[in-house]
């Protein structure tokens, strides 16, 4: 584990930098901070580490647009393949807007570097759509630890504890979203849906698990719509341990994005054996994770943007306990099936060692054909 240790140039970035990156204002500071550490690390690994201690390596991983430079100064300097997992994009990010500087860095690296591994399908297609290169690309879909989150762990004691703290009766239905409080993960058009679910299900309570820049929205939107004792908010993290106690104590889990090119926070409610609803409309992973229809259903697909859809996705899952456990169970063996660490970790390996596979090979066909040269 090498860190190099940075130093500030936020000053001289607006000297030279687009006027997009001046627009940053304060952030400079973490552009300046990213940029250097990218340098340093690059520079480091490239004249010390391989040119001086002759150290040997098989793959360079980059993680999107933060290690984007490095990955490139590295392809620029070395023949050692690059692969670019990629997270999510800034164009996702920021609702077709975000930084002009950030997507051309995303977007280069895309051309520069051997292999890509992305966390869906439906971000693979989206990438796809916005002229990356799809030889490159593979999905490896992230994974749990279902041995962490097992259904089985908590005593009853413990979720009886978690409901009481927010006022749950064991009649009640305790609904949970847990998430960043963003605007792609759908939380006020969740809030707008509950007058309509609560008409129907009136012992019904939203919990919410998280903080993010529309806390405030939350709050306010929950008291304009007169459902404030209905809503209950925590505007924190959660530790892990907390977190799956809030998982067993649910009787639903609700995650309606409108933009998540993956999101964990669905497996760590299938693998504890909860149903689920979703949104799926646009670049949202979670479609791929929750299975709406036939014999494996695990949950429902609702368009996160809308909040009657999201009401009637509530209401489909309340109005039957039975097939509600039974869509829980089914989702903790899909967990168990194709979304396990070990699973992701494999796959992975597999797309590596492919890479380096056929570096070595190209390598050996220009030594043969030097040989043949000199001959």
């Amino acid at each position: 584990m090498h860190r190099p240790l940075i130093a500030n140039a936020s000053n001289i970035f607006p000297m030279f930098v687009t006027d997009d990156l001046k627009k940053w204002g304060t952030n400079i500071s973490m552009f300046n901070d990213i940029f250097i550490y990218n340098v340093l690390c690059a520079t480091k690994f490239i004249n010390s580490m391989l040119k001086k201690e002759g150290c040997n390596y098989d793959v360079v991983c980059v993680h999107d647009w933060l290690s984007s430079i490095s990955g490139m100064m590295v392809k620029n300097e070395t023949k050692i393949p690059v692969v670019f997992h990629v997270h999510s994009t800034e164009w996702g990010r920021g609702g077709g807007q975000g930084s002009e500087v950030v997507s051309h860095l995303e977007w280069a690296a895309s051309q520069e570097v051997d292999s890509i591994v992305t966390v869906s399908c439906a971000m693979q297609e989206d990438l796809v759509r916005h002229g990356w290169p799809k030889s490159k690309i593979s999905v490896v879909w992230n994974g749990v630890d279902p041995a962490v989150y097992n259904p089985n762990k908590p005593k009853p004691e413990e979720i009886e504890s978690i409901r009481e703290r927010y006022g749950i009766k064991p009649d009640d239905k305790m609904i949970l979203f847990l998430g960043r409080l963003t605007w792609v993960k759908g939380v006020t058009n969740l809030i707008q849906a509950m007058p309509t679910v609560l008409a129907d299900y009136p012992n019904a309570k939203l919990v919410i698990l998280g903080k993010g820049e529309q806390q405030n929205d939350v709050t306010e939107l929950a008291n304009r719509l007169g459902i404030k004792d209905k809503v209950a908010c925590r505007f924190e993290f959660v530790p892990e341990k907390e977190r799956i106690l809030h998982y067993a104590a649910a009787d639903v889990c609700i995650f309606p994005s409108t933009y998540g090119p993956f999101g964990i926070v669905s497996l760590e409610a299938m693998s504890m054996a909860k149903p689920i609803i979703v949104g799926a409309q646009g670049v949202v992973g979670f479609r791929e994770q929750v299975v709406p229809y036939g014999p494996d259903q695990n949950g429902v697909h609702v368009n996160g943007g809308s909040p009657v859809d999201i009401a009637w996705g509530i209401k489909e899952t309340l109005s039957d306990p039975d097939r509600a456990k039974k869509w829980g169970e089914n989702g903790r063996k899909r967990v168990l099936q194709y979304f396990t660490w070990r699973e992701a970790a494999e796959q992975t390996l597999q797309i590596y060692e492919k890479l380096c596979s056929k570096e070595r090979e190209e390598f050996g066909m220009l030594e043969l054909a030097e040989t043949v040269a000199k001959r």
